[in-house]
């Protein structure tokens, strides 16, 4: 561990304390709250005998005569657990480990609710996606109402993929008084290689393989229990989770099944233990997880080239804890975070050669070291960040830390700030007539990244594909697919577009992406303009295109322009859609109210509002309860 720390960087300072400056006031209030919180009972002390009578009816008669102590700990355990799942199936033995090593400290845990876990591999291009961003809010809710018997000292969160970290760092935010452990489940081990199942998901696209061939592909990818093995939403929310100190150094890429994630499960029920009040250490969430812990997430994702939907994500779990980021904060940390690794689709290895590579030690020893993240806020580990070079090995059965490696074992994969893949992290904010979007370049090669041409407007990303198979698109062309945004359908990814934008590149052709959706964390060669805000329903410029309308991305310059003349462009009238066949049909119809609430991509697409920023502009008269 290094004995000093390099100072930090003017940027990154500078972004932190712009973030703390305009967050002041709703920081201040969110503080308030979890500490008025805190002071009427973190547990069950405050419980009423029968309220606690009904909290332990069901336990065995050893926790329950634990339970009516008041000096020791209980743990509520929310995990997101289905066994349809690759990367959600391991947590089904997780509960039981966790009462097992609870119990061997003197404590107990209790399983306080489960959460929905959707995949949106499983819904890729089908009505289910269009419930896919809302479950994040879901979740948290969900979440909300596990932990609302107030039985918990702390709370145990297990999740992995797409919206469910979110959703539960969410709630985790908004009972924020309760410390909270993160508790990973890993990635399946290696299969059939990226490059390959990318080669024959193109080939299917020209109808050059057949559907068994393509099936057999995607079935030597994900062929068994755990998380997706590339670099999408599902690992960035790992590597933040552990940026943030809110797991276990080095926990988030460890295989399940294998004795050492079995170790770092009952490690972190003990340590979770320690860090309740009864056990003697009491960490709150809303003490630990500050604008510093929230630079550290967006530094970390820009450095690993991570997924774009956490430009939303982070923006509404930071809002959950009292803070404003802004996509301004992700271009300006961008502009000095180094691109450090090369993970598909970045590059063609998985998440395990990562691992092997050096892993997370690796990645906090450079970034630390070049004063890109801060290392002074306190961790579920008891320490602050400079422990989280370090990396778990098993001695004779005990679980212990020790350094990592201090030089990358594979630099095609990994790499440190001294000879980085790239000098920026490859995330830009675009910015134009067309409205306000975001772009990922980290896979998009330099040659790619400014597109002109005409566009070509779609309603639906089926409309997409059949203009393809059509032979419509084989030209320079920019995609607009429109009536994509939170309000219109509920922002399903379009990440099923891909392959057939990515056979228009490679004939030759200037192709790029323009949407009010989203793309999946596994966005790939083809530029892609996504997140546009306001979206075409919300009154959003997209609406305004015609087809055949010349249209610049520039992604070095980080604009979007339509090229008509700007008297003409402001008369046109908005284009109205009809999308009642996107609001009915696999329980679409039960999320209307979701749609109806639902903010920009901007502001993080979420249901709940700005939190304690709302309640601060009633105070102030800016907004009306109606207006909420």
């Amino acid at each position: 561990m290094a004995s000093t720390t390099p100072a930090l960087n003017a940027t990154v300072a500078a972004v932190t304390q712009r973030i703390r400056d305009r967050s002041a006031q709703r920081r201040a209030l969110y503080e308030q709250r979890m500490a008025d919180q805190h002071k009427r009972g973190v547990h069950r002390g405050e419980l009423s005998c029968g309220n606690l009578a009904h909290g332990f009816a069901a336990c065995g008669e050893t926790d329950k005569n634990q339970l009516k102590l008041m000096n020791s700990a209980n743990l509520g355990i929310i995990s997101s657990y289905n066994d349809m799942l690759s990367a959600h199936q391991p947590l089904e033995t997780f509960p039981a480990a966790i009462k097992e090593a609870a119990r061997a400290m003197g404590s107990t845990a209790q399983f306080a609710g489960g959460v929905p876990a959707m995949c949106d591999g499983v819904t890729q291009g089908q009505p289910g996606m269009e419930l896919s961003l809302f479950s994040r809010d879901v979740i948290a809710m969900a979440t909300a109402v596990g932990l609302s018997h107030n039985m918990f000292d702390a709370a145990l969160y297990l999740g992995v993929c797409d919206k469910i970290v979110p959703g539960l760092f969410i709630a985790a935010a908004r009972f924020g008084h309760l410390p909270a452990m993160f508790v990973p489940a890993g990635p399946m081990p290696s299969g059939l290689p990226n490059k390959e199942k990318a080669r024959i998901r193109q080939l299917f696209a020209e109808g050059k393989a057949s559907r068994e061939d393509l099936l057999e592909a995607e079935s030597q990818s994900y062929h068994s229990p755990g998380t997706c093995t590339f670099y999408g939403t599902a690992n960035s929310n790992q590597l933040m989770m552990e940026m943030m100190g809110l797991h276990l150094p080095g926990t988030s890429f460890v295989n399940p099944g294998t004795e050492m994630r079995e170790a770092l499960t009952r490690f972190a029920t003990e340590q979770t233990i320690r860090n309740t009040e009864p056990g003697g250490e009491y960490r709150p969430f809303f003490k630990q997880i500050d604008e510093r812990a929230i630079v550290n997430a967006v530094v970390g994702l820009l450095a690993s080239g991570g997924s774009t939907n956490h430009t939303m994500h982070l923006v509404a779990m930071a809002a959950a804890a009292g803070l404003t980021l802004t996509w301004e904060d992700f271009t300006d940390l961008s502009a000095v975070t180094p691109s450090l690794m090369q993970v598909y689709p970045n590059g063609q290895a998985d998440i395990n050669h990562f691992q092997a590579a050096g892993g997370m030690s690796y990645l906090f020893r450079e970034l630390i070291g070049a004063g890109l993240i801060h290392t002074d806020i306190p961790t579920v580990f008891g320490t602050d960040m400079t422990a989280y070079t370090q990396e778990p090995f098993l001695e004779e059965g005990r679980l212990v830390w020790r350094e990592g490696p201090t030089e990358s074992l594979d630099t095609e994969v990994l790499r440190g700030v001294a000879e980085p893949f790239a000098p920026t992290g490859g995330l830009t904010v675009l910015d134009g007539n067309l409205g306000r979007g975001v772009i990922k370049v980290s896979s998009v090669a330099e040659a790619h990244r400014v597109v002109e041409a005409p566009v070509m407007l779609f309603e639906d990303q089926n409309e997409l594909k059949a203009a393809f198979e059509a032979g419509e698109l084989d030209r320079d062309v920019i995609a607009v697919v429109r009536f994509q945004g939170p309000k219109a359908n509920g922002m399903p990814e379009l990440h099923k577009l891909t392959p057939y934008l990515g056979v228009l590149q490679d004939r030759g052709h200037k192709v790029a992406l323009v949407t009010d959706g989203r793309m999946s964390g596994a966005s790939g060669k083809v530029p892609a303009a996504i997140h546009i805000s306001p979206e075409a329903l919300d009154g959003g410029p997209l609406a305004r295109l015609r087809d055949g309308d010349i249209v610049r991305l520039d992604a070095n310059a980080g604009t979007l322009e339509a090229r008509v003349d700007a008297q003409a462009w402001a008369e046109r009238e908005l284009h109205v859609a009809n999308l009642d066949h996107y609001h009915v049909g696999l329980g679409r119809e039960l999320f209307g109210g979701f749609r109806h609430l639902a903010m920009r991509g901007e502001e993080g697409a979420g249901v709940f509002g700005g939190f304690e920023a709302d309640d601060l502009a009633r105070q102030e008269g800016q907004i009306h309860d109606e207006d909420a």
